[in-house]
């Protein structure tokens, strides 16, 4: 070492990064703490001018709404209402006549109550993120460094924090969108909002706890010849095996269409292409109903078969199950096998030819190299389309609603089960108690939860399984 080099010490603390939320307001100061009741105080401390006024503001806000609104809302949820619609006699001109007025509003209660809930969250959230703000500041002025203005946080919006910048609002149109309808829909199955209480013009609806629940997993049903829970498993069990084969069926065949039109030696590729995508172009709405009046009684196909002596009457494909349920999963085909045709004829041009190449050396034919090249090859590509296509499936209503409608009629499900039909999924199913007579709408959220829970655990075990997920990136 020179004779010059000298150890220079330094007084002032090291500085590290920022802290917990709790160590913030311990070891903050006096502005720090101040943080707590007056949010932005720290930041105007420190000159942080834009900042502290944007903390500021929020709480502001979140103060005038919760006086003027939020406290009430928040105040009525566990009643959801105490006061429903009143009716009294009036005479209006020498006529005497019914005045109806509308007082609590169960399902704005509810709706609100839940908004209020988020915003106290996000309050929440913001608060502590304005006292460890604060609580950063005074660290870095402590130990010399510079304390970011406006200009250098907005700097670092587009620089290194560019990813909040992005996720931003994404994030609040999930929370907004997607969570909270799911919270809604969650807790509506724990009241007894139905087509009778529809919460402001008939009447108020309520809780009812874990009423609804017992009901459609008990032994019994109080109607019918059949349990809630009987019909339940009854359409859980079709649901499954809907998804499955409907998943299936339609992921080979696909790959068989796009390997035949891609076979060396077949000629107006793009002609056969385009036909099978013809029946992606044209709205289902359109060509599932114009297939299911095909089916009818006094369709067309019953009426080919009666002239050409095949059957002797018309056969009711839609009013017995078994045949109900082969239509559907045969007539799926004709709409899923154009999806997995033109991703599959994608992936099979990535195949590298050298690999068949190498097994025709070996002496394998067609059909082992299908089974050891392109299925393989298929299966690590595809898998996660296969568990997507999975679960749409199991909420596939489309091809269900327009096809069959659902039917026949179970006649042995629960009378107030929304007319439940033999090839009705659980998710026609909620659509039928909906839009019923009694519009059970808390039925519906008991049997959406169950679906989410279904889906979501199916989901989750399979996807942590696949192949592409745990070896990403050993077919490259």
């Amino acid at each position: 070492m020179g004779k010059n080099n000298e150890i220079v010490q330094s007084d002032s603390p090291a500085y590290q990064k920022p802290a917990g939320l709790v160590k913030s307001f311990v070891r903050g100061d006096i502005w720090t703490k101040l943080s707590a009741l007056i949010m932005g105080l720290g930041c105007f401390a420190r000159k942080q001018i834009v900042r502290g006024c944007i903390f500021l503001a929020f709480e502001g806000l979140f103060i005038w709404y919760m006086i003027n609104k939020g406290a009430y809302w928040i105040s009525m949820l566990p009643s959801l209402g105490k006061v429903g619609p009143t009716k009294e006699i009036v005479k209006v001109l020498g006529r005497t006549t019914e005045q109806v007025t509308y007082n609590d509003n169960s399902f704005k209660i509810l709706l609100y109550g839940i908004l209020t809930v988020f915003l106290i969250v996000a309050f929440l959230f913001t608060w502590a993120l304005n006292i460890k703000a604060a609580y950063d500041a005074q660290e870095k002025e402590a130990c010399g460094k510079k304390v970011n203005k406006f200009k250098d946080d907005l700097r670092s919006l587009v620089d290194e924090n560019f990813y909040k910048t992005l996720l931003t609002l994404p994030v609040i149109g999930i929370t907004v969108f997607t969570f909270m309808p799911i919270v809604f829909m969650i807790l509506i199955a724990f009241t007894n909002f139905d087509g009778a209480h529809d919460g402001y013009i008939t009447s108020l609806f309520h809780w009812v706890g874990f009423a609804n629940f017992k009901t459609m997993f008990s032994g019994s049903s109080g109607a019918g010849s059949s349990s809630y829970l009987g019909t339940f498993m009854q359409v859980l069990g079709w649901t499954l095996i809907w998804a499955f084969v409907a998943t299936f069926s339609n992921y080979i065949f696909g790959i068989l269409v796009a390997l035949m039109i891609n076979k060396k030696g077949i000629k107006l590729k793009k002609m056969w292409r385009t036909i099978f995508v013809m029946t992606i172009a044209i709205p289902q709405f359109i060509s599932l109903l114009y297939v299911a009046k095909l089916f009818d009684k006094d369709g067309l196909v019953n009426a080919l078969l009666m002239n050409w002596g095949v059957i002797s009457k018309a056969v009711d494909f839609w009013g017995n199950p078994t045949s109900a349920r082969i239509l559907v999963l045969v007539l799926n085909l004709w709409v899923g096998i154009p999806y997995l045709m033109l991703i599959a004829t994608g992936i099979l041009m990535n195949i590298p030819q050298d690999l068949y190449e190498a097994a025709r050396i070996d002496g394998a034919n067609p059909v082992q190299q299908f089974r050891y090249i392109t299925m393989p090859y298929m299966l690590f590509v595809t898998a996660p389309y296969l568990l997507t296509s999975f679960t749409g499936n199991i909420n596939n209503f489309n091809v269900i609603y327009l096809l069959s409608g659902g039917g026949p009629i179970n006649t042995k499900a629960p009378t107030s089960a929304g007319g439940v039909g033999k090839t009705d999924l659980l998710i026609t199913w909620l659509f039928k108690i909906t839009t019923g007579t009694d519009s059970l709408y808390y039925f519906a959220s008991v049997i959406s939860i169950a679906i989410f829970a279904l889906v979501a655990t199916l989901t989750l075990l399979v996807y942590n399984r696949l192949g592409s997920n745990k070896n990403e990136g050993d077919m490259a």
